[in-house]
C-alpha cells in the first residue's frame, strides 16, 4: 500500500444497481477516498433510473455535495438490455428510498470525465462499475485520456472463467462490447510512453505521475467477494443494530435497513442461479481496489473484445500464452484478498451506518 496518506480522488462511473450502491456506500465511508464526481450510464436499469438511484444512495449516506452526471442512455451500437431479474425493477431490490432531492449535474458524463482529467492531469483514478459507454465516448473526445488519468480500474470481463450473461461473456462488457473494445484498445502499447502535448494539455507524465495500464477485475476474482447473511449481521452489529436495521430503542438505522432490503433480493437471485444464499458484490471490490491496489495480484496481458462472433460477442479474449505477440494493454486481476476486503467493507460501511444513525 502507498505511504501517501492523501485521499485518492475518484470518478466513479456506474449503472447503479444493488452492488453499485454498495460500492457508493463504501466510497462515502472511506476516509482515503475523495469522490470527485459520479457519472451514470444505462446498464442494470435505464440511465434515468441510474441517476435517481445514485443520488438517493448518496443522500442516504449524507453526501448531497457529490456531483452526479448523466451520460448516454443506450450502448454505442446495440439496443439496451437491463437486468430486473438480478437487481429488481428499479435496481435496488426490495429497498425503498425517498425520491432524490439533490439536482443532477448540467454536465454530460463523458465531457465531465474529460474536463476533470484535464483539470487534474495525473491525479484522478476512474473506476468503472458499468458498461464502458461513457468512457469510450470520453476517450473518443480526448485520445490523451489514458495519459491524463492516474489509473483506470474496470469491473468487467471474464478472463479466466465462464461468463455470467452468455457462456463466455460478463454482463458489463456484454451490454456494450463496442465501448469495451474502444477503451481496451485506447489503453494500448503506447501507455507509459510520453506522448506529444495535445490541445495545450500536458499529459499525465508531465505532472510526475507515469501512466499505468488499467486494472481489470473479471468474474473469477470478483465472485470471491461473497456477502452472506453473517456478513450483514456483523455490519449491523458494528452499526449498533440488528440485521434488519432495528436499534435498541426501536428506531431504524436507515443504511442497514437499506442494505437488508436490497441484499435480500440479490441473495434470492443468487440462491436461484448460483447455488448459495448470498451475493457476489463485484463492484465494491473494484472500488476498494481503486483505493488500495494491493487487494489484488495482477498479470499483464493483451486483451481484445469479440464483436462479431455468432456465439461469443462480448467475450474478453485474453492472450495468456502471448501468441499474438502484442504488448499488454491490461493488468488483469488473478487473485484477490477477499477476506481482507470483506473485513474492510464491514468496518467501513458499518461505521458509516453508526455515524449516520
Amino acid at each position: 500500500m502507498s505511504t501517501d496518506t492523501r485521499p485518492t480522488p475518484l470518478i466513479i462511473d456506474c449503472d447503479t444497481g444493488i452492488d453499485d450502491s454498495l460500492a457508493l456506500l463504501y466510497a462515502t465511508a472511506s476516509t482515503d477516498c475523495e469522490i470527485v464526481a459520479v457519472t451514470c450510464t444505462a446498464g442494470n436499469v435505464s440511465a434515468e433510473q441510474v441517476g435517481e438511484n445514485t443520488r438517493a444512495v448518496l443522500e442516504l449516506a449524507g453526501r448531497r455535495d457529490v456531483e452526479v452526471a448523466l451520460g448516454r442512455a443506450t450502448p454505442l451500437a446495440r439496443n439496451l438490455v437491463t437486468t430486473p431479474e438480478t437487481h429488481g425493477p428499479r435496481g435496488i431490490g426490495y429497498a425503498e428510498l425517498p425520491a432524490a432531492s439533490m439536482p443532477l449535474s448540467t454536465r454530460y458524463s463523458p465531457d465531465l470525465i474529460v474536463a476533470e482529467a484535464r483539470r487534474r492531469p495525473g491525479e484522478l483514478t476512474l473506476v468503472t462499475l458499468a458498461p464502458l459507454t461513457n468512457v469510450a465516448l470520453a476517450v473518443l473526445r480526448e485520445p490523451e485520456l489514458p495519459r491524463l488519468l492516474r489509473r483506470l480500474v474496470v469491473m468487467g470481463g471474464s478472463y479466466r472463467s465462464s461468463g455470467n450473461t452468455a457462456p463466455t461473456t460478463e454482463w458489463n462488457v456484454n451490454v456494450d462490447p463496442e465501448s469495451a473494445a474502444i477503451v481496451f484498445r485506447a489503453f494500448g502499447p503506447e501507455v507509459g510512453v510520453a506522448p506529444a502535448v495535445a490541445s495545450g494539455v500536458a499529459p499525465a507524465v508531465a505532472s510526475g505521475v507515469a501512466p499505468t495500464r488499467p486494472i481489470a477485475l473479471g468474474l473469477d476474482v470478483t465472485e470471491r467477494a461473497r456477502m452472506v447473511p453473517g456478513h450483514l449481521a456483523a455490519l449491523a452489529a458494528r452499526a449498533g443494530c440488528t440485521a434488519d436495521g432495528t436499534r435498541p430503542d426501536g428506531s431504524t438505522n436507515r443504511i442497514v435497513r437499506y442494505l437488508a432490503d436490497a441484499l435480500r433480493f440479490y441473495m434470492e437471485f443468487h440462491s436461484r442461479y448460483d447455488g448459495f444464499f448470498g451475493a457476489f458484490i463485484h463492484d465494491p471490490l473494484a472500488l476498494a481496489t481503486a483505493l488500495d491496489p494491493s487487494l489484488v495480484r495482477t498479470a499483464a496481458v493483451a486483451v481484445d473484445v469479440e464483436l462479431s462472433g455468432r456465439l461469443t460477442v462480448g467475450e474478453t479474449v485474453t492472450d495468456w500464452r502471448r501468441v499474438w505477440g502484442r504488448p499488454a494493454n491490461l493488468d488483469v486481476a488473478v487473485e484477490a484478498d477477499a477476506d481482507r476486503f470483506m473485513a474492510q467493507f464491514i468496518e467501513r460501511v458499518g461505521g458509516l451506518a453508526a455515524r449516520q444513525g
